[in-house]
């Protein structure tokens, strides 16, 4: 079942809300001072630079050789 986390416009408090899409739909029309609190649930970091798989590698020097006007060295 999804979470949405939700914060109150004028107080700031945040709750995490455990229900269906179509329940949500409901509450959030039934609750107009609570909105969705988007930097909630964002996550993940990447350290460094991401690298490419060496399957990805192939395939895009094959998509090179087919279009040789596109600018695909950053991915081969």
């Amino acid at each position: 079942m999804p979470t949405y986390p939700v914060i109150n416009k004028t107080t700031g408090e945040k709750q995490e809300l455990t229900m269906t899409m179509k329940e949500y739909e409901t509450w959030k029309g039934e609750n107009p001072d609570w909105e969705r609190d988007w930097m909630e649930g964002v996550g993940g970091v990447t350290y460094g630079k991401p690298t490419q798989s060496d399957g990805f590698k192939e395939v895009m020097s094959k998509v090179q050789k087919a279009h040789p006007r596109a600018n695909l060295s950053r991915f081969t």
